[in-house]
């Protein structure tokens, strides 16, 4: 169940929106023996601007991670792994724009005791192969599952460690060393996670060259848009200031601290450039790096500014409500189209600036069929819908987009085949047999209701009519019926077929007043062929003769009695 906070309170002078706090989707909350590398997931918050979380042994902790923004993203991997055996409890804030942040509850599980070594470590600062690197760079290097701290080997041969050997420098991903590395030399760097159970086997020694002795340069800031921004245009121009003695600029920009899947090292001369593709209501982290010969400055912050609010939805300060600006679209994920009536012509109800319409290819690639609030349609199959809005937001234009992917089904007027009559006591159960193309539903009135189901219970005697309509608006077929209970006990029909209903004919004594004192009754057909007799008590005829199943057609019987009385009359067998 997810927990939820007060409707509207009051923080810091501020009313708030009451807000859902997400439950923890892997691990589950309270779950154990959890993969000490494990990614954490929540539920995702309609309206939140972004997540900031906190790891810790104890409720609202962050000895492990504190306070970690991590963007819209709802899955975070602790760039450390996690203690084990460990109760680690999570706590996820969510950001609001304008608006106080809510603390939601901590959740928490238990992570497993590590049995096996831990994996090799990747160096990232510098790349292995690297050239030119600034004799002051840092070494960094990727996590390594199951570790729990890190032995670094640094020389100027490979395995000399003339520069640092197996320096333990504990549970970190980077190490300063206390000197410059010496000028235009390859440096060896070896990296050997650990744990408990002892140290990662066989890992590769990485290189790098040193460039030449000279000063590297300083680092930079944003100028536009500032650190923290928020509104951001998505096509934003951005610019930084300009660095002394630099030459050029390494450029990350990612929708995490951690990922740069929006422009991962872009070498840029200049101290500006415009992006595009940004997505609305998002943060984004955006680092600069200087770089001369003399290398990369060092120790650079990452920044971030946070886009436009978009479509939605958003939390309105004046409203107090979440305010979604994508068109509603009420459109059903199945349509018909009526055979004999193709082309068939689609028009929308909905209210929006604009419309689409898609044929979905089956490889997947989708050709637009109309820009209009109708489309005419002449094939089954996957379609797309689109009805969108056209904003301007801070001078930039954007559409809000509502869509339903849909499938076009053929579709027919119904035939009825028959109508099945099943007498019961005091009442009959009719069922419909009707082919078709289309979807069809029931109803004993021409204007409804309508039932799925094509069977009606416990009628009563009378005449009837069924109607049956195809639920893509084909038409409406329908046929006339009557139920009557027979004269004298002898049922006008019966079916038999095996369903169990109606399978024999037999007479019936009446409901009211004394049964006929039978002794025979002989069946015959309409040539006068005597088929069979059947005696008061016996189960009745089955349609048989000599074994063999007789068609569907019209028999004649005589019933003669025991005051010897004789009753003639006509009944039907339907298959």
């Amino acid at each position: 169940m997810k927990r939820k906070l007060p409707f509207l309170f009051l923080i810091l002078g501020y009313w708030v929106f009451g807000q859902e706090c997400p439950d923890l989707t892997s691990p589950l909350n309270g779950q154990n023996n959890v993969p000490v590398d494990t990614a954490i997931s929540w539920e995702e918050v309609v309206g939140v601007t972004g997540y900031i979380i906190s790891l810790g042994t104890t409720p609202g902790g962050g000895e492990i991670v504190n306070e970690q923004a991590v963007g819209i993203d709802t899955t975070f991997l602790p760039p450390l792994g996690l203690p084990e055996s460990t109760q680690i409890f999570v706590t996820i804030t969510l950001f609001l724009f304008d608006q106080p942040d809510i603390v939601c509850p901590s959740q928490s599980f238990t992570t497993a005791q590590v049995t096996t070594l831990p994996d090799c470590s990747v160096m990232t600062t510098p790349l292995d192969g690297q050239t030119n690197v600034n004799v002051g760079t840092f070494i960094q290097w990727s996590y390594a599952p199951r570790a729990t701290g890190y032995l670094i080997t640094i020389g100027t041969a490979p395995g000399s460690g003339d520069i640092v050997d197996q320096l333990d420098v504990g549970n970190t991903l980077t190490y300063n060393p206390p000197a410059d590395f010496p000028p235009s030399a390859e440096i060896f760097v070896l990296i050997e996670p650990y744990n408990e159970i002892g140290r990662a086997q066989n890992c590769q020694e990485f290189s790098f060259l040193t460039g030449e002795l000279g000063q590297p340069p300083g680092c930079t800031r944003l100028i536009t848009p500032p650190d923290g921004a928020i509104n951001v245009p998505l096509t934003p121009f951005l610019e930084w200031e300009a660095v002394p003695g630099a030459t050029g600029y390494i450029v990350n920009i990612g929708s995490s601290p951690f990922e740069n899947d929006v422009l991962d090292g872009g070498i840029f001369t200049e101290t500006s450039t415009f992006v595009i593709n940004f997505e609305p209501n998002r943060t984004y982290f955006v680092e600069i790096i200087p770089f001369n010969d003399a290398g990369e400055a060092q120790g650079c912050i990452q920044e971030s500014f946070s886009t436009i609010l978009g479509c939605g939805p958003f939390f309105d300060q004046e409203t107090g409500e979440l305010v979604d600006l994508k068109p509603e679209i009420d459109f059903p994920d199945s349509v018909g189209i009526c055979s004999g009536q193709i082309p068939a012509q689609i028009t929308t109800q909905d209210t929006a600036d604009g419309f689409r319409w898609y044929k979905i290819q089956e490889d997947g690639t989708e050709i637009i069929i109309s820009s209009e609030p109708t489309v005419n349609i002449s094939s089954t199959g996957l379609y797309r819908y689109e009805a969108y809005n056209t904003l301007i937001q801070e001078d930039f234009e954007i559409e809000c987009v509502a869509e339903q992917v849909f499938e076009v089904e053929q579709s027919s007027i119904a035939t009825i085949q028959r109508v099945k009559i099943t007498p019961g006591e005091d009442d009959f159960d009719v069922s419909v047999l009707v082919t078709g193309e289309g979807v069809y539903e029931y109803s004993l009135d021409e204007n409804g209701p309508y039932q799925p189901r094509n069977e009606f219970l416990n009628l009563p005697e009378g005449a009837y009519v069924v109607y049956v309509r195809d639920i893509n608006g084909c038409g409406i077929a329908s046929r006339p019926f009557n139920l009557a209970f027979p004269p004298g006990g002898f049922p006008p029909y019966f079916s038999p077929n095996g369903d169990g209903i109606n399978d024999f004919w037999q007479y019936i004594a009446p409901r009211q007043g004394e049964a006929l004192p039978l002794t025979v009754i002989s069946i015959f057909d309409r040539f006068g062929k005597l088929l069979g007799q059947v005696r008061p008590g016996e189960q009745g005829w089955d349609g048989l003769y000599n074994g063999n199943p007789l068609p569907s057609d019209g028999y004649w019987y005589k019933a003669e009695t025991s005051d010897n009385r004789v009753f003639t009359g006509y009944f039907s067998l339907v298959r």
